[in-house]
């Protein structure tokens, strides 16, 4: 009778971005659900709480519990934010020209809107160094206001690489805006 030894066990393969994904964004997407009462913006948040995990991922240990804190950060920050926000009375109000009147002029000045619009202009030439999909990308994220799974869905994309196409994306605009002396 042979006596079976124990095979060594082998380790298990460190996390990937894809696992961690795989096994966590719906988790992660009740719990930003249950703090924001939001669908979409529960999903943007954990979107870009995995953006900024890959973007460290190599420096993070613990990476469940850090996509939870960032989870949770992210929140608290876009509900601050959200309670800043006062809405300006509506026409017809009563003392409205009292409040116009004490209103400061919030034109620029001509020096102000020069710089303005050269910084536009630099902003512009540097979405122009980016590719056809990435400027697609940044246009319906900030200029139509889209959800990663709305871009996922006009796209075909998934949303997880929408957010890793938007974040290499950013990340090359930032580049070129630094180099053109906009950003630090």
């Amino acid at each position: 009778m042979s006596v079976a030894t124990p095979e060594p066990e082998t380790p298990p393969p460190p996390e990937t971005i894809e696992g961690l994904f795989e096994a966590l964004e719906s988790p992660l997407l009740r719990y930003a659900l249950r703090l924001l009462k939001d669908p979409e913006m529960a999903e943007d948040l954990v979107q870009e709480a995995f953006v900024r995990l890959h973007a460290q991922f190599a420096h993070v240990r613990e990476r469940r519990s850090w996509l939870y804190r960032t989870v949770h950060n992210l929140a608290l920050n876009h509900q601050r934010r959200e309670r800043k926000v006062v809405p300006l009375p509506t026409a017809g109000a009563a003392g409205e020209a009292d409040e116009a009147a004490e209103m400061p002029d919030r034109r620029a000045r001509p020096d102000e809107q020069i710089l303005r619009d050269e910084n536009i202009g630099l902003v512009r030439l540097g979405l122009e160094q980016l590719d056809a999909r990435a400027r697609e990308l940044i246009r319906l994220k900030f200029h139509e206001g889209l959800s990663y799974r709305e871009i996922s869905e006009r796209t075909g994309l998934t949303t997880g690489h929408v957010g890793y196409l938007l974040h290499h994306s950013l990340k090359a605009l930032a580049s070129e805006l630094a180099r053109a002396g906009l950003v630090p």
